[in-house]
C-alpha cells in the first residue's frame, strides 16, 4: 500500500525558495567542477537506491520491474553521465561569426545560469520527466526547487527522503503537495519554470509565470497521430504500435494516441494487433503481470467512460478491473472524427483506428487539429515520409517506431503550439536553464575609428559615419527579370567590346597613315 505523502507546510515554501536563492548567490554553482560533483551525487542517488525506486514505482503505478529499469532507472543514469562528460564543453564561452567591424572588441557569448528555478514533474514518469530537467538545471549551474506529483506518493516520498542526502541542500530542495502547495509556488518569482503535464494546468502555469515575466518551458503532450502507409509491413507496425501504446499503460505524453489508416488496410492492421497481443500476452495472467496500472481511480473512471461511450468497435482487449486499476490493451476500429475517443488525449492503453481515404486525407485530418507533440509514420517509401514531414507540424516526427526518440539524449523533447513550447534533454536542457549573455571588451584606442559618433556633429563626421555604414543590398532586386538583366549585361559587354575594337582599328589606321 502506498504511503501517505507528507506535504510541505505552505508557510515553509517561500522560506525554501529564499534559502536556495541565498545559496545561489554564494556563487558555488559557477564552478563547473561543483556542477559535475552534484551530477555524480545525483547518479549515485539512483544507483544506490535502484531497488527502492522500482518498488516505489510498482506501488504508485503498478509498474513491472523490467519496465521501470528500462524506462527510468537505467535511462536517467545514462543522461546524468552524458551531462557529467559534456558540461565543461557546454559551459565554455561561444564564439561568434567573424565581423571585420567588431572583431577587435573580442565579442562572444557567455553561458551563465539563470538563477533559482522551479521544476514541476508529472505522475506518469516521475523519475524521467522530473529529473531529466533537473540534470539540465544542475549542469547549467542553477539552484532548483523540485515539485514531484502528489499522485505518486511512494516515489515522491522517496525523493524527499533521499535528495537532501545526495545533493547540496543549500541549492536543491523538494516541495511535495497538491493544489494549495502548487498555488503557493506559483505566487513566487522564479528565474525559470519547467512544467510537464496537461494543457489545462499548463495554462495556469503560463499565466502565473507571465505575472512575473518569468520564462517558462511547457511540455504538454496532446493527441499524437500515427499515419499508416498501406504498403508497409502492417504486422510489424502493429507490434511497435502496441508496445508504444501499452508502455506505462499508455500514460505517456509521447504515446501514439490514434491511428489514421486507409480503410482498405484496416483489417490487415487489426490482424497484426491481434497477433502482437497474443505474442505479448500469451496467457490472461500476462496482461496483468506485464502491464502497469492506471495511476488513480478518477483516471480509471475517465478511461472506462471512453470505452463505454465510443461508437467504434472494440476488436482487441477491452476488459477492465477498477479494483486493480487495470485496463487491458485495447484496439478500437471504425472510429469517427467526432467520437468520444477523439475529443481529448486518451492517456491510457486504448488506441482508436480512424479509417481515411489516403495520405492526403490523413494529413488534412492532422492539420485540422492542434499541433501534436509527435507525429508517427509507418512507411518504407521515402516520398510518403517526405510528404508527411513537409505538410504537417509537430514537436517531433518518428518513422517506423514510437517513443524511441525520448531515449536519444541529443534530440530535444518539446512541443509546438498546444503541445507546449521550449524543450529539454541533453544539451537542450542545459540551454533551457542557461542565459546566453553577450560580451564585448572595447579598447579605448578604438575611438580612432569610432570617434565620429560623438557630438558635436559636423559634415566631416557625417562623411566618416557614412563611409562606415556603406553596406549594399545585393543586386538585382527581388522580382527583377533575371533573364532580361542577364541579356542586358551581355549586350552592354558586346557594345563595350565593339567600341574597343573600333578604337583599336582607328589607332592602327592612324599608325599606318603616319608611317606612309
Amino acid at each position: 500500500m502506498a504511503p501517505n505523502l507528507a506535504y510541505t507546510p505552505i508557510e515553509e515554501i517561500p522560506k525554501i525558495r529564499d534559502a536556495l536563492r541565498q545559496g545561489f548567490k554564494t556563487g558555488k554553482t559557477r564552478s563547473v567542477a561543483y556542477r559535475k560533483e552534484q551530477l555524480l551525487h545525483l547518479g549515485y542517488m539512483f544507483q544506490d537506491n535502484a531497488e527502492r525506486f522500482t518498488q516505489a514505482l510498482a506501488s504508485d503505478l503498478g509498474r513491472p520491474r523490467q519496465e521501470s529499469i528500462f524506462l527510468e532507472i537505467n535511462t536517467i543514469t545514462g543522461y546524468i553521465l552524458r551531462a557529467y562528460r559534456d558540461v565543461e564543453a557546454w559551459s565554455k564561452p561561444e564564439g561568434v561569426t567573424f565581423n571585420a567591424d567588431f572583431f577587435l572588441t573580442k565579442p562572444k557569448i557567455l553561458k551563465e545560469p539563470k538563477g533559482t528555478v522551479l521544476i514541476v514533474g508529472p505522475f506518469n514518469f516521475p523519475i524521467f520527466c522530473t529529473f531529466r530537467p533537473v540534470i539540465g538545471a544542475i549542469a547549467a549551474g542553477c539552484a532548483a526547487v523540485i515539485k514531484p506529483s502528489e499522485l505518486t506518493p511512494a516515489t515522491s516520498s522517496l525523493f524527499a527522503e533521499l535528495l537532501p542526502k545526495y545533493l547540496d541542500p543549500e541549492l536543491y530542495a523538494i516541495v511535495n503537495g497538491g493544489v494549495a502547495e502548487s498555488t503557493k509556488l506559483l505566487e513566487l518569482q522564479w528565474d525559470h519554470i519547467m512544467y510537464t503535464g496537461s494543457g489545462g494546468i499548463g495554462k495556469i502555469y503560463a499565466a502565473a509565470a507571465a505575472k512575473h515575466l518569468t520564462p517558462i518551458t511547457l511540455e504538454l503532450g496532446g493527441k499524437s497521430p500515427v499515419i499508416i502507409d498501406p504498403k508497409t509491413d502492417l504486422a510489424h507496425a502493429a507490434k511497435r504500435l502496441l508496445w508504444g501504446r501499452t508502455t506505462n499503460a499508455g500514460q505517456a505524453c509521447l504515446s501514439p494516441d490514434y491511428i489514421l489508416c486507409p480503410a482498405s488496410a484496416q483489417d490487415e492492421l487489426i490482424a497484426g494487433f491481434q497477433a502482437a497481443y497474443e505474442s505479448f500476452y500469451p496467457t490472461p495472467e500476462d496482461t496483468r503481470k506485464s502491464m502497469s496500472r492506471i495511476v488513480a481511480p478518477h483516471h480509471f473512471d475517465r478511461l472506462q467512460g471512453l470505452l463505454d461511450n465510443t461508437a467504434g468497435t472494440i476488436v482487441v482487449g477491452g476488459q477492465t478491473d477498477k479494483a486493480d486499476l487495470w485496463v487491458a490493451p485495447t484496439v478500437v476500429k471504425n472510429v469517427k472524427a467526432d467520437d468520444v475517443l477523439m475529443e481529448h488525449e486518451i492517456f491510457g492503453p486504448i488506441v482508436p483506428i480512424v479509417p481515411v481515404k489516403d495520405v492526403d486525407s490523413a494529413i488534412e485530418f492532422v492539420n485540422s487539429r492542434d499541433h501534436p507533440l509527435a507525429v508517427y509514420v509507418f512507411s518504407d517509401d521515402p516520398k510518403f515520409k517526405a510528404k508527411v514531414i513537409e505538410n504537417t507540424l509537430s514537436g517531433g516526427v518518428v518513422m517506423n517506431d514510437t517513443l524511441i526518440q525520448a531515449a536519444f539524449d541529443d534530440l530535444p523533447i518539446g512541443g509546438v503550439g498546444a503541445s507546449g513550447y521550449g524543450s529539454y534533454g541533453g544539451k537542450n536542457g542545459f540551454d533551457t536553464f542557461t542565459h546566453r549573455r553577450p560580451f564585448m571588451d572595447v579598447p579605448k584606442w578604438l575611438d580612432i575609428v569610432l570617434g565620429s559618433r560623438y557630438a558635436p556633429f559636423t559634415p566631416k563626421k557625417l562623411k566618416a559615419i557614412q563611409s562606415m555604414g556603406g553596406k549594399k543590398i545585393p543586386y538585382p532586386r527581388p522580382g527583377t527579370n533575371h533573364a532580361a538583366s542577364f541579356g542586358w549585361k551581355w549586350l552592354s559587354f558586346g557594345v563595350l567590346l565593339a567600341a574597343i575594337a573600333t578604337l583599336n582599328r582607328t589607332k592602327v589606321a592612324g599608325y599606318l597613315t603616319r608611317g606612309n
